[in-house]
């Protein structure tokens, strides 16, 4: 629904590429922020588990505003196969919503 605020959770392999990454998605107005977490991974990749380090991002953004993030973020990711997640939000302070209506699109 239109004016819905979602969370965009993807993962990537240093610091540099976080920021990269997330400065270009702002930029491109296709959210109002993003924040980037340093976090342990486990996971299966071509038959073996693997542990890393990764960097998370958190893009805060619209509903809406989700195919063309995801769209954006295909684009450009540097993973073959990238974790792109849409986390819907329960809930959102008046301000903050009508500063990231602002911000995005």
């Amino acid at each position: 629904m239109a004016g819905d605020v979602c969370i965009v959770m993807t993962t990537v392999a240093d610091a540099a590429q976080a920021k990269a990454l997330a400065r270009t998605v702002i930029e491109a107005r296709l959210a109002a922020c993003a924040q980037t977490l340093p976090i342990s991974s486990c996971y299966r990749w071509d038959g073996k588990i693997v542990e890393d380090g990764e960097q998370m991002i958190l893009f805060k953004t619209l509903a809406d505003q989700y195919s063309a993030l995801e769209g954006f973020l295909l684009e450009r990711h540097p993973y073959e196969v990238p974790e792109i997640v849409r986390l819907p939000v329960d809930g959102v302070s008046g301000q903050y919503r009508d500063w990231l209506l602002s911000e995005v699109g």
